[in-house]
């Protein structure tokens, strides 16, 4: 009589990490968030990881999406759109459970279908709703390991305000500001518009009137008079009730990278963006429609490079940063760098600035995703 073989012990091999790409969203920045995520899916080595597009319309509907960067491209002067991409027309859910990483496809009418466990986040959200800590409240609730900041420093890089505040304790030097509140401009909108004359006649126009939560400069005026003011105001309104005016620094544009290594958060080599004659200012288009292209490396004194790199690396711990940061700040005059803000989640396609100058110190762009994803992994969410 033959003896039954006994079933093969052998350990299967690991599963690879599965990453999921969250992009979209709610905020103005909708477009460029699905340019970042195409590049993003590009470049993911998918021999080493799993990949799971989300996007989220909008509306804050979250969706399956193709895996399909070729279509997440200008079109012209047109920025691509999740709702095109999306295939299905149920919903995307993220685990509420921390003792579970299971995400769960939902239709009307339809059995939840279970699309298996997510081992990282890679939120390549711009601007509110995603880059300004309410993903990552999500996230850290979820217990679900994600790439950047957590949800103060998010919170804190999103609010020019407050940014402004933590730097200014920390003792970097911030350029003159005001702020408009949502309810001192319903409350009393002459004496709003007197906040800022004053402002001004203190410190000069012509001035920059912004929201204060909004990226990419939109929404963004150069005023250079009390007659053009309350259009400013409004169209900054339009991408966020609160505004912040600042006065104009006249000086060279630089702007820094920092990620955060296994010994510690370093700078890159530092870039310059240049006057752009068709702008007034580095506005939207100049950006991302009209291609203006900034100088990696920046032509800079070695001191003047150390220097800026510093303050770089000070400005994300200031802010308790994690995993990426480009900061960005003006060389005036006198030899000074004065620090404009910080992006938690920068333009991140390859040829954007915060992935071109941390391949011209060395970390290729798909070198500089697979970091991102490995220091995520190995991060704990929760208090830390």
């Amino acid at each position: 009589m033959s003896t039954p073989k006994t079933p093969s012990t052998a350990a299967r091999p690991p599963r690879k990490p599965r990453v999921a790409v969250v992009f979209g969203g709610r905020s103005s920045e909708h477009g460029i968030s699905v340019l970042t995520a195409g590049a993003v899916l590009r470049a993911i080595d998918r021999d080493k990881y799993d990949v799971l597009p989300i996007g989220i319309t909008a509306d804050g509907r979250w969706a399956l999406t193709a895996d399909a960067p070729e279509r997440m491209t200008l079109t012209g002067r047109e920025l691509p759109d999740v709702q095109a991409l999306t295939e299905q027309p149920g919903g995307v859910l993220l685990p509420v459970d921390p003792g579970s990483r299971e995400v769960v496809y939902t239709e009307p009418g339809v059995v939840p279908k279970a699309l298996g466990e997510v081992d990282v986040v890679f939120p390549v959200l711009h601007g509110p709703y995603g880059e300004d800590g309410t993903l990552q409240g999500l996230l850290e609730l979820s217990g679900v390991p994600y790439v950047g900041s957590g949800v103060l420093a998010s919170a804190v890089g999103m609010d020019k305000e407050y940014m402004k505040r933590v730097f200014s304790s920390f003792g970097l030097p911030v350029g003159p500001y005001t702020v408009i509140r949502p309810r001192e401009w319903e409350r009393d909108q002459a004496a709003a518009r007197k906040k800022v004359a004053d402002f001004a006649a203190d410190h000069g126009w012509p001035v920059f009137v912004k929201p204060a939560r909004a990226g990419s400069s939109l929404g963004i005026s150069k005023v250079d008079d009390l007659t053009g003011l309350d259009a400013a105001i409004e169209e900054a309104r339009r991408h966020d009730p609160k505004i912040i005016v600042e006065s104009t620094l006249v000086g060279r544009e630089i702007e820094c990278g920092v990620l955060e290594f296994g010994d510690g958060a370093q700078a890159s080599v530092p870039a310059e963006i240049p006057p752009v004659s068709s702008h007034a200012f580095y506005d939207f288009e100049a950006k991302y429609i009209d291609s203006a292209t900034g100088i990696v490396p920046a032509p800079l004194t070695e001191e003047q490079t150390a220097e800026v790199r510093r303050l770089a690396v000070l400005a994300f711990e200031a802010a308790a940063c994690e995993g990426l940061v480009r900061a960005d700040f003006f060389l005036l005059a006198s030899g000074e760098f004065v620090i404009n803000e910080i992006n938690t989640m920068p333009g991140f396609t390859p040829i954007s600035m915060y992935p071109r100058m941390w391949q011209e110190t060395g970390v290729s762009y798909p070198e500089l995703v697979d970091r991102l994803l490995q220091a995520a992994l190995h991060r704990p969410t929760g208090l830390r």
